[in-house]
């Protein structure tokens, strides 16, 4: 059955965890659509894991477009969900409607994703929203604010933990239906997990959200590097390493292919 948008509060409500997990191509959106997967998140962190930038600020729209699109035909039963890119959506609401509606109907996707919950960026929310365009909030740690911020956990002080919450209720207010919580304490990610009525969705934020998502190639083991709040269910890149290293010995000792 297709996930769709309005199940996730429901959700919510019955208690029934979230499972998110980013894709960039067909073939990973496939597995995890099978696997079981709820939302697919077209992750900006793809200008990293997939193009080999050091942030995510490079990344444009076109791209993010063109790795949706593959994401698209590999999936039959995930929410899909497109991260718009830095400088695609800030500039102005008028920007944000056009960067979002070239998502959807480009792509096929269902909803897009952005970075922030300050006054400009809710108002900018409920303009998409207004026209038709769902849209899945971010506060906490924003990496497309990497040079403001850093990779720090975010939400220490009192000042901080009032900000992010009230971030998080604006976007809401706004009319986003999910809010990704990331790299907050644990008992902020609670209070404003209790205090939405709409699924909060963490990573590095503790076990008390509504649902939990990671970079796929964290949780594989294929990032060179590893957030401090990652669990990694399987070591791909030692894996691959290996087969690639026994393909090469074969064809270098001439036992590949086999001869008649």
């Amino acid at each position: 059955m297709t996930v769709k948008i309005q199940q996730l509060s429901q959700w919510k409500q019955q208690g029934r965890p979230i499972v998110v997990l980013t894709a960039w191509d067909y073939a990973f959106a496939q597995i995890l659509d099978q696997a079981g997967a709820d939302i697919l998140l077209v992750g900006d962190s793809l200008a990293m894991v997939a193009l080999g930038y050091e942030t995510t600020l490079p990344i444009t729209l076109e791209e993010m477009l063109h790795h949706a699109k593959a994401v698209r035909r590999g999936v039959k039963q995930a929410l899909i969900v497109v991260d718009l890119p830095f400088l695609s959506y800030q500039e102005s609401w008028q920007q944000a409607i056009q960067s979002a509606g070239r998502v959807l109907k480009e792509t096929g996707a269902q909803a897009v994703k952005l970075e922030g919950g300050y006054p400009a960026m809710a108002d900018t929310v409920t303009h998409l929203v207004q026209v038709g365009i769902p849209v899945m909030g971010h506060v906490g740690l924003t990496p497309q604010s990497v040079h403001q911020l850093g990779y720090r956990q975010q939400g220490k002080s009192v000042e901080a933990k009032e900000r992010i919450l009230a971030e998080a209720i604006a976007l809401e207010q706004a009319g986003a239906f999910a809010i990704v919580l990331e790299h907050i304490p644990a008992d902020l990610a609670q209070q404003i997990t209790q205090k939405l009525t709409i699924p909060t969705i963490g990573i590095g934020a503790g076990p008390h959200c509504d649902g939990q998502v990671l970079v796929t190639a964290d949780l594989l083991g294929l990032s060179s590097w590893q957030p401090p709040f990652v669990k990694t269910y399987a070591n791909l890149r030692e894996s691959i390493t290996q087969a690639v290293q026994g393909f090469a010995s074969e064809v270098r000792s001439q036992e590949f292919p086999p001869k008649p």
